[in-house]
C-alpha cells in the first residue's frame, strides 16, 4: 500500500498509541520510522515497528516513562531511557546536543537504559541536517559471535556516521559489525530461503546456509577479526562507556518482559570550527570521487511518498484490537 508521508507517519503513531506508548513515545517512534524508510533502510522501518509494538504490549518496552536527562559537564549529555526508546531519549536530547556541539565544538551524548536504537544512521543524519559531523554506536543482546567462540558474545554492534554536503542530503554511513543484520536472517527464515555462506552458525557452531538453523546460533562479524575489533570498540562505548548492559547481560529484544537496558553513544562534532567552508570542500570532494565510480552512501532520500507491503499494513492494523 503507497501512503504519502503525513498519512505513513499519522498510521504509525496510531498503532503506537494502541500497543500502549504515549503521545510522545509515539510520535517519537513514528519519526524514526518515517526516516528509515526514506533513506531506503525499510528492514528498519515498518518492517521493524512490530518488534516495538510487541514490546510495549509485553513490557520490555516502557511506552510512558519520560527519560531523564543530566549535564554533567558542558560537553556531557546524560540521558537515562528508563526502559522506554532511544528515539525520544534523543529527541528530547537534540537541541541542547546540538547548540552545545556548536558552542564548545564538540559534544557526547550517552544514552543508557533503552530499547535497541533502531536504524542507527537516524540520530547521525539528524545531526548533519544541522550541520554537524557525527558518529554513533549503540549495542544490543547479544546475536553475534567473534573470534573461535561459539555463543554469542555481542550485538551486531552497528557504528554510524554522518557529515554535511552543500546542495546535497548528508553523506550518511550506518553498517553493523556483523556480517548482516539480524533482521535479514530472521526475514530469510520466515521464507524459508537460504543464506549465503559466511553470515551465520547454527547452533552447534557450525557454518550453515539454511537461515532457519542461523536463529539457533549466532551471526559472524564481517570481515572476519577486523570486524570483531570494530564490535568490541562500539561495545565498549556503547555499552561501557555509557553504563548500559553489556551484549552479554542485555535480554533479548523480542522475549520476555524486561528491557534490553542497552546503549548509545553519540559524538557530535561542529566542522566550520575545524575547517571553515567545510560542506563546500566535502561537496568537491564528492563530485570528484563520484565521478570515479566511487559510491557515496546516504545521497537518496525519498521525499513524497512510501509502499508498505499489505501484509504487513494488516499486522499493524490487528495492534489496535489487541
Amino acid at each position: 500500500m503507497r501512503y504519502d508521508l503525513n498519512s505513513a507517519r499519522e498510521f504509525a503513531i496510531r498503532v503506537c498509541v494502541a500497543a500502549g506508548a504515549s503521545m510522545a513515545v509515539a510520535i517519537s517512534l513514528a519519526e524514526a520510522t518515517i526516516d528509515a524508510e526514506c533513506s531506503g533502510r525499510t528492514s528498519v522501518g515498518f518492517a521493524h515497528l512490530p518488534d516495538y509494538l510487541e514490546g510495549f504490549l509485553c513490557g520490555r518496552i516502557s511506552g510512558t516513562e519520560e527519560p531523564a536527562l543530566f549535564y554533567p559537564t558542558p560537553t556531557i549529555i546524560q540521558a537515562d531511557a528508563k526502559g522506554g526508546i532511544a528515539q525520544l531519549a534523543f529527541d528530547n536530547a537534540f537541541e541542547e546536543l546540538q547548540t552545545r556541539a556548536s558552542t564548545y565544538g564538540v559534544t557526547v551524548l550517552s544514552l543508557k537504559n533503552s530499547y535497541t536504537a533502531g536504524e542507527l544512521g537516524y540520530y547521525v543524519r539528524r545531526l548533519a541536517h544541522k550541520g554537524l559531523v557525527a558518529i554513533a554506536t549503540s549495542n544490543g543482546p547479544a546475536l553475534m559471535t567473534a573470534g573461535q567462540s561459539k555463543e554469542a558474545v555481542y550485538g551486531t554492534n552497528p557504528l554510524a556516521f554522518a557529515a554535511p554536503v552543500d546542495n546535497r542530503a548528508p553523506l550518511v554511513l550506518d553498517q553493523a559489525s556483523s556480517a548482516t543484520a539480524f533482521v535479514n536472517i530472521r526475514k530469510a527464515a520466515e521464507r524459508g530461503e537460504m543464506i549465503p555462506e559466511g553470515w551465520a552458525i547454527d547452533g552447534r557452531g557450525q557454518s550453515t546456509n539454511d537461515s532457519r538453523e542461523a536463529l539457533k546460533g549466532a551471526l559472524l562479524a564481517f570481515g572476519g577479526s577486523r570486524g570483531a575489533n570494530i564490535a568490541l570498540m562500539v561495545e565498549i562505548l556503547a555499552a561501557g562507556m555509557t553504563g548500559a548492559n553489556w551484549s552479554l547481560d542485555a535480554p533479548s529484544f523480542d522475549e520476555g518482559r524486561t528491557s534490553p537496558g542497552v546503549g548509545l553513544f553519540i559524538v557530535a562534532l561542529d566542522p566550520q570550527l575545524l575547517s571553515p567552508g567545510f560542506s563546500t570542500r566535502l561537496a568537491s570532494q564528492v563530485e570528484r570521487l563520484s565521478s570515479k565510480g566511487i559510491y557515496i552512501p546516504g545521497g537518496s532520500y525519498i521525499k513524497d511518498e512510501i509502499d508498505v507491503p499489505s501484509t504487513l499494513v494488516a499486522t499493524l492494523e490487528g495492534y489496535c484490537f489487541k
